[in-house]
């Protein structure tokens, strides 16, 4: 009888694995097969720790808590909503965020540049100034203050829904007080004081995801909020913006580091004359280009 079936969180999430192997759903936020995501889900769910995951693993799980994992997992696949939105939790550069519908969920590369204090591409440490230009969840910003405790960091976003949940996640690490959200569509905001707005480092994700990309993408990417993935015919629209602005709320040595995934072809057809940066990542991901103040500037000086 099921009541008498002893289940282990190893056993659990095998079962759970085979379920997602053979259903319809596809792996794009934050695991990339049938095993990670059903540990995902379970870890997530049961609020286990991931850093003692082998302990965890041969730990048994009651008959509730297999029954509120097997609803999770059957609006999975029914509703293909992903699970960093089911259990609300995400990671990013080592550490949680809450997440739901309002922001995109946290996968970016970047994480990888913070865990490894930028290197070998600037010295991280002379920047003490910086703005994450969309922030979302506040993933990036938040992760910035954590990695390095003398850099003070604003966030920038144009949704209000999105800054509520950055203002949960600086709460939840306590970071208030070197984290400071402003609500601006891309640099509006700090137009009439630049210079009160200069920045050492300027970063973002922005939206970069093109019209014919944005038809093609995968039915648990169209629960995520538009607004942060969709950037016009080329996937271009949001970048330009920051091509064009970004120069004037960066310090002398500043430098501007931006997200642009698969539009990274797109943006070096249009702009074949900016020396464009493309930084190699170990963990995967691409698209993720370096420029300085300096060049920027001869750009917008020469074009």
């Amino acid at each position: 009888m099921k009541g008498q079936a002893m289940h282990t969180i190893e056993s659990v999430i095998k079962r759970i694995a085979e379920q997602f192997h053979e259903a319809d759903i596809a792996f794009a936020h934050g695991t990339d097969n049938a095993v990670d995501e059903a540990a995902y889900l379970v870890f997530g769910a049961l609020n286990l720790d991931h850093d003692n995951a082998a302990e965890a693993y041969q730990m048994n799980v009651n008959e509730l808590n297999v029954d509120i994992i097997d609803k999770l997992v059957e609006q999975r696949i029914k509703t293909k909503l992903p699970v960093a939105y089911l259990i609300n939790q995400a990671w990013f550069a080592g550490l949680q965020f809450f997440v739901d519908q309002r922001v995109l969920i946290p996968r970016s590369p970047i994480a990888e540049l913070i865990n490894n204090q930028f290197n070998p591409w600037l010295d991280i440490n002379s920047k003490q100034y910086v703005l994450d230009l969309g922030t979302g969840s506040g993933c990036i910003a938040i992760a910035m203050a954590a990695h390095f405790p003398n850099m003070k960091v604003d966030a920038i976003d144009y949704s209000q829904a999105a800054l509520e949940v950055a203002a949960m996640n600086i709460q939840r690490h306590h970071l208030s007080e070197r984290v400071r959200l402003i609500e601006s569509d891309f640099f509006k905001k700090l137009a009439n004081n630049k210079a009160q707005y200069q920045y050492d480092l300027i970063i973002s994700n922005p939206p970069y995801v093109d019209k014919d990309e944005i038809s093609m993408m995968s039915s648990e990417f169209h629960h995520e909020p538009l607004i942060g993935l969709a950037s016009g015919d080329d996937g271009l629209d949001a970048v330009n913006v920051i091509i064009k602005e970004s120069s004037d709320y960066l310090s002398k040595d500043g430098v501007l580091i931006v997200e642009v995934g698969n539009s990274q072809w797109a943006l070096e057809e249009k702009y074949p004359n900016l020396p464009f940066i493309w930084i190699e990542f170990e963990m995967g991901g691409n698209g993720v280009f370096l420029l300085t103040k300096e060049d920027l500037d001869h750009h917008n000086e020469t074009s």
